[in-house]
């Protein structure tokens, strides 16, 4: 059993893009034709994750031409050059199947706001009282 969690180690990424479920993301895919190699990019929602070490997947639904197009990317998979974080969603569910029913606005998801800088609370109290 050891030598296997020994090679699935080797075969996991190090470095992992931080996403979630409910975040429009671009996965940079590589495309083999022939001899030539090239990196497709295929941008859509996270509508689910499956975690299960080396297994661990994620899939990524879009809009082709009014065809809800789905596809299922392993993450420690070599084709991936990289996944980059388009837009942060606020869900609050684990897997979005719910939106393959949705058309138009209705399937869209709302947008995680981050605070990029905030006061640590002591300071802001001290400047009131100044």
């Amino acid at each position: 059993m050891n030598e296997i969690k020994g090679i699935e180690a080797d075969q996991m990424k190090k470095e992992l893009d931080k996403f979630k479920v409910g975040d429009t993301v671009k996965v940079h895919f590589k495309i083999v034709e022939g001899k030539n190699e090239r990196i497709q990019i295929y941008e859509g929602l996270v509508i689910a994750m499956k975690n299960s070490g080396v297994g661990k997947t994620f899939t990524v639904r879009k809009n082709s031409y009014g065809v809800g197009v789905e596809r299922v990317f392993p993450i420690h998979s070599p084709r991936i050059a990289r996944v980059e974080l388009v837009r942060p969603g606020k869900v609050r569910r684990a897997k979005l199947y719910y939106i393959r029913d949705k058309i138009g606005k209705a399937a869209k998801i709302k947008e995680l706001i981050i605070k990029k800088s905030a006061k640590p609370k002591a300071a802001v109290q001290t400047e009131t009282k100044a």
